[in-house]
């Protein structure tokens, strides 16, 4: 099993100690021991965008170039725009980066470890798996 880690469980890892979501950050932890996360570049740039501190920034940079991403696709792209087109038709509203993970999990046959509440929404709707230890 492998885990396409979204942007609030990556976040919640590189908060200060002390800070909350511990338990997203050791689960984290314990699926990278495991040889058993991906990122994809939509991702990354969410990360970083907004670091201030340019001594974070670095931090946060290096650390996650430990983790290639998943080469994208155009099928990915295009699968994104089917899931958006597929939710709104259903009521269900999402971000574009949103349906892209969901694509990429879909095409590679990851989990999505999120703590992003519109994810179940999604679930209804498409094809995806989502990690069930994720807890918000």
């Amino acid at each position: 099993m492998r885990v396409l880690a979204d942007t609030p469980v990556w976040s919640a890892a590189f908060r200060r100690p002390g800070e909350s979501d511990g338990a997203l950050r050791r689960e984290l932890e314990w699926l990278i021991g495991h040889g058993a996360v991906a990122i994809i570049g939509p991702i990354r740039q969410e990360l970083l965008s907004g670091i201030k501190p340019a001594e974070q920034f670095e931090r946060v940079r290096k650390a996650l170039r430990s983790f290639p991403d998943i080469v994208l696709r155009v099928e990915d792209h295009e699968k994104a725009a089917h899931f958006f087109n597929v939710c709104r038709s259903r009521g269900v509203q999402g971000s574009m980066t949103d349906f892209l993970i969901c694509a990429v999990a879909v095409r590679c046959g990851l989990e999505i470890y999120t703590t992003d509440g519109d994810f179940p929404l999604y679930r209804r709707h498409l094809p995806i798996a989502l990690y069930a230890d994720a807890k918000p």
